[in-house]
């Protein structure tokens, strides 16, 4: 099987060296194009542009920002859509609109290529280890063809559902996210106004109910006070907002979420947005 991957950023290079390492031949493209010396010099292929390097193979992932980046490579001057042979399976690994993953799958369709919204979980750390949880929305004949290729990058490979299924799922993951964060820093504020210790409360919680990755993971980050970061809060940001434009197309109000989201803008706007998300856990302790 050969596999095409676009955008190498810090999720994009680990994933193409997994694939490399599960004996795949794949070939790259990005905007920089030092951004895959790395993988070049693993073994991977430069290609020259979308549309090239989607008449050269099986199966072809994207690892891109936002909505707007998937449409570009793929339905853009250059995109894919135009070099692809009919059979193809374009593999999206970014966390976009449900709605852009439905226009996206059903522009690919009229021109005979599949499409799979495929967001991941794990960040950099899943992504080096090849340990990603992945959603799946898209034909279920698309992904088990593609399912050599996500093994070599993830655990977990979840078929949510039709096109889009994977980006709601991704929605949902990323409000588990930031309203445990949000949790969490209010169970260290708690502690510390009561002239106690938040590290053995964490580790107590950690032993029951209340237990959690993000408890486990974050609730260190602000005993360190350490926010370098695992998943950065311009990112989370972007995602946070396609979770509310997604709950108000569906007339729907999401409050805890939505007021995660505005302390993770005002992060961002107050200049942090380099730093981990749970850095919000300062602006909840800063509040009375």
């Amino acid at each position: 099987m050969r596999i095409g991957y676009i955008g190498l950023g810090i999720m994009g290079r680990p994933c193409v060296l997994n694939l490399l390492k599960a004996g795949f031949d794949v070939s790259v493209w990005a905007r920089k194009r030092q951004s895959a010396d790395d993988v070049l010099a693993a073994g991977a292929a430069w290609v020259a542009s979308p549309a090239e390097l989607a008449g050269q193979v099986d199966v072809l992932v994207t690892n891109v920002s936002d909505t707007a980046d998937v449409e570009a490579v793929l339905l853009g001057e250059q995109g894919a859509a135009h070099g692809a042979r009919p059979g193809l399976v374009c593999v999206d690994m970014s966390t976009i609109a449900p709605n852009g993953a439905r226009r996206i799958a059903a522009a690919l369709e009229k021109k005979g290529i599949d499409f799979l919204d495929c967001p991941v979980s794990g960040g950099e750390v899943g992504a080096v280890n090849g340990t990603l949880t992945i959603m799946a929305g898209g034909k279920a004949e698309a992904l088990e063809k593609a399912r050599p290729a996500l093994q070599a990058m993830g655990q977990t490979i979840t078929h949510i559902g039709a096109s889009g299924a994977g980006q709601v799922a991704k929605a949902c993951n990323q409000i588990a996210v930031a309203v445990g964060v949000a949790a969490v820093a209010e169970i260290v504020k708690l502690a510390k106004a009561c002239d106690v210790n938040p590290a053995p409360v964490r580790a107590a919680l950690m032993g029951g109910f209340a237990q959690s990755r993000v408890l486990d993971v974050h609730g260190q980050r602000m005993i360190d006070d350490n926010y370098a970061p695992g998943f950065k809060a311009k990112l989370h940001a972007k995602d946070m907002h396609i979770v509310i434009d997604t709950a108000r197309e569906q007339g729907i109000s999401l409050p805890a979420a939505e007021r995660t989201m505005q302390l993770i803008d005002q992060l961002v706007a107050q200049g942090d947005g380099e730093l981990d998300s749970s850095a919000i856990a300062r602006l909840i302790w800063q509040q009375n």
